[in-house]
């Protein structure tokens, strides 16, 4: 079946022009070292160095490709792009062999950007610029099913958050996370669910975290020891691994990166008679008490306000003293009341609303894990931020605009999932299905322009084994989300 001309969805905020067409046949097999299709990487695999030896007006692959291919066609066209468009041109992705590789160069604000796109794969790239001290950094995601290439800002993912105002609601961002955070050690099947460690995953855009304690010595308020755990096992089976150390990876990396801010869930679980108000004791006492590295309020802050802090959202009840923090409001963003196996649901403080499906019985059900997925990616991307006036000096009659409203809730997406007795359903498995399944969606449908449109944030996409031999490219998608957001904070004043 002849695969549809060439699609073109610019989810970036500078406008750009498609100007060049070239098709090559390479000569040797597609997959072979030093094919066309093997310098086609994944980006986050190799972003800096591919970055840092563009030094020219030739892409670091162009070489390769032009020793063992040959170009069969050569085609100046014109097809210009806005931000947040999608463009359908009549670029055939094949006319020869299915194993054409399609070269694409792009006019950016006069600048030019060159991406190969191979029909048979659906990897990311980055578009090489040909001209020295490029001011664009472009992502590729090329679905080929669909011939549908989408174009994100490449931002650098260890400090994603540094180019958006202070004044930003935290809720509004489109923000990666990870479930079960630490739980990367050699495990029993389902209690681990991540890739690689919690600074790799930090330095990899990453900025919720969702942690699972044991209070070791409950009785004894004067020790801070709290066992990681997932359910009531222990995330490795070579020791006990604890929070202190995590909270150090966390501590050392906001330190190097002032910029960003770590959103951290924390819940009770494992097994032991210790309740939540110890916890709460524990948490306060020994760790976020120290309001320069905490932020304990309970409410959603601002970006400005969250900086070189942990966030801390608490899915634990609190002992009666710390009621009583913050005039009485409480301590700690409230996710108490978080409903369980849930496809939609909104906390009683109004703060978090969730999708938390995370009983796939059967492998047959995970498409219905994938729409639940989908539906919360579209109620968060549907709203629209309430941005403060960025005047510093608003005048008198509109210095109610320059008060922010109440801001957004944290739209909270678990993509995770699992059944313990069914191997097809431990979380590599389920991952291994639906985190590309959220990349296409992402790539071609959410916040499309045939729907209701808002900001089109993601919410919080909460993942598992993201990071997987070098795949970023769910996190790059997400945080690439926020672009329009960051267009409509730069058109205010």
């Amino acid at each position: 079946m002849a695969t549809p001309p060439l699609t073109i969805r610019n989810l970036t905020a500078t406008a750009l022009e498609l100007k060049l067409v070239e098709r090559y046949e390479p000569h040797r097999p597609v997959d072979s070292p030093g094919g066309g299709l093997a310098n086609i990487t994944k980006v986050t695999r190799n972003f800096t160095s591919l970055m840092s030896n563009t030094t020219g007006p030739t892409s670091p692959t162009s070489p390769e490709l032009e020793k063992n291919s040959q170009s069969f066609s050569h085609a100046a066209v014109s097809f210009k792009v806005d931000p947040f468009k999608t463009c359908k041109t009549d670029v055939k992705t094949s006319e020869k062999s299915p194993k054409e590789v399609l070269r694409l160069t792009f006019d950016i604000q006069g600048e030019k950007y060159r991406v190969d796109t191979p029909p048979p794969s659906s990897e990311s790239t980055t578009l090489a610029p040909l001209v020295p001290n490029p001011r664009f950094q472009i992502t590729a995601v090329y679905h080929s099913q669909h011939s549908h290439l989408s174009l994100y800002s490449s931002a650098h993912l260890f400090s994603w958050m540094k180019d958006l105002k202070d004044e930003t609601p935290l809720s509004a961002l489109s923000i990666p996370g990870t479930h079960n955070s630490p739980t990367c050690y050699r495990a029993l099947p389902s209690v681990r669910c991540q890739a690689v460690g919690v600074r790799e995953q930090l330095d990899n855009g990453v900025r919720f975290l969702d942690i699972r304690v044991q209070p070791e010595s409950p009785d004894d308020p004067s020790k801070d020891g709290l066992i990681l755990v997932h359910g009531v096992f222990p995330i490795s089976l070579t020791g006990n691994k604890y929070f202190r150390d995590l909270v150090n990876d966390v501590n050392a990396f906001l330190d190097q990166n002032p910029t960003e801010t770590v959103i951290m869930s924390v819940k009770r679980e494992g097994p032991g008679k210790a309740t939540d108000e110890q916890l709460s004791r524990i948490l306060k006492d020994h760790y976020a008490g120290d309001a320069n590295r905490w932020f304990t309020e309970p409410r959603i802050p601002t970006l400005g306000e969250a900086r070189r802090k942990i966030i801390l959202i608490r899915r634990f009840a609190v002992e009666e003293s710390l009621q009583k923090e913050w005039g009485g409001k409480g301590w700690a963003i409230d996710a108490e009341t978080w409903a369980y196996n849930t496809p939609n649901d909104t906390c009683h403080s109004g703060e978090i609303c969730v999708q938390d499906f995370c009983e796939v019985l059967e492998a047959v059900n995970i498409d219905k894990k994938i729409k639940y997925c989908e539906e919360h990616l579209e109620r968060a991307g549907s709203c629209v931020c309430p941005l403060p006036s960025m005047d510093v000096h608003p005048t008198k009659e509109h210095e109610h605009e320059h008060k922010l409203s109440s801001p957004l809730p944290f739209y909270i997406n678990f993509l995770s999932a699992s059944n313990f007795w069914k191997v097809g359903c431990w979380p590599e498995k389920i991952a291994a299905k639906l985190n590309p399944a959220m990349v296409e969606f992402l790539c071609r449908q959410h916040n499309a322009e045939d729907k209701k449109t808002g900001d089109g944030s993601t919410g919080i996409v909460v993942c598992d084994w993201v990071g997987l031999n070098g795949d970023w490219d769910l996190v790059r998608c997400v945080v690439g989300m926020n672009s329009k957001l960051e267009l409509r904070e730069k058109s205010m004043k």
